[in-house]
């Protein structure tokens, strides 16, 4: 089974519009869709209007949700101070995949496993699983 650990932007993504295309994470089988309160809150503060933020916490029920642990960042990673409670959170989690649109500071990371994890576009993990 997949553990997914959704990035702020996947989660914002998901909610903007009503027929977002990353609704299909929560129709996959097999997966786990772990995130974290700090991904949560990020998507949340960035919603434009009330009912992508109730969209939000429909879909958050069914996310389970783990802290960034305390402690540095696996060696040979360097990442902005904003997004290592997200890499943390998914280690914390166990994580299979770190799902994120962040193409800007995880870049250097994608298609590399990090402490067991897969850092990948939401869209690509989609297509593999052929969805």
């Amino acid at each position: 089974m997949d553990r997914l650990f959704l990035d702020a932007n996947v989660l914002f993504s998901a909610v903007y519009q009503t027929d977002a295309g990353l609704l299909r994470l929560w129709k996959l089988r097999n997966v786990m869709l772990c995130s974290s309160r700090y991904a949560l809150e990020e998507a949340r503060i960035n919603l434009a209007n009330e009912d992508q933020r109730r969209r939000l916490t429909k879909l958050s029920g069914s996310i389970h949700l783990f802290e960034a642990g305390q402690g540095p960042l696996p060696r040979g990673v360097s990442l902005p101070e904003k997004d290592q409670p997200i890499l943390l959170g998914a280690i914390a989690a166990r994580a299979t995949h770190l799902l994120t649109g962040d193409i800007r500071h995880f870049d250097p990371y994608f298609a590399r496993k990090i402490e067991g994890i897969v850092i990948a576009l939401p869209g690509q993990y989609l297509k593999l699983q052929g969805s």
